[in-house]
């Protein structure tokens, strides 16, 4: 298992769930949750400066695909984000696989004795906590590092 922090993202259309992991790779836990900014530079900014904060070795994007494994709209979105996120650091960001995360981190919430209305302002931290606990949990299975590494060559 390599050391280090990683930074999991659960990229959502208004907002996004920010996690971390400890520096052993071990455990995932929540951080925080962003506004998405339409424009792009807000929401870049602060996982730029979580990042930093915590001095993350990678990033791991949650990568929303359909139950059947095809790709959709927030498949894309997701896809364009981290392409945009990854022209800004200088650590390596990492698609993972997360369908059903969100499902997984609302039933969580539910378990633990939140509401529908109380989840909202932490579902997208949890959803993040699960990719990245998953991608941690397969790396330390396999020894390989989880999904697959974002590719820039040839995008602007």
């Amino acid at each position: 298992m390599r050391s280090g922090v990683r930074v999991g993202v659960d990229v959502g259309k208004v907002r996004i769930g920010v996690s971390r992991s400890d520096n052993h790779g071990m455990l995932a836990m929540p951080v925080e949750t962003v506004s998405r900014d339409a424009g792009g530079r807000s929401d870049i900014a602060r996982l730029l400066a979580i990042v930093s904060e915590y001095d993350a070795v990678e990033v791991v994007v949650g990568l929303p695909l359909a139950l059947s494994g095809s790709r959709t709209a927030s498949t894309e979105d997701a896809q364009v984000f981290a392409e945009a996120l990854a022209r800004a650091l200088t650590v390596p960001v990492r698609l993972v696989d997360e369908r059903l995360s969100t499902v997984s981190a609302q039933s969580a919430l539910r378990a633990s004795g939140r509401s529908a209305k109380t989840q909202r302002p932490v579902i997208d931290q949890v959803a993040a906590t699960i990719i990245l606990q998953h991608a941690l949990d397969s790396e330390r299975s396999s020894g390989t590092p989880a999904g697959s590494p974002l590719d820039l060559s040839g995008r602007p």
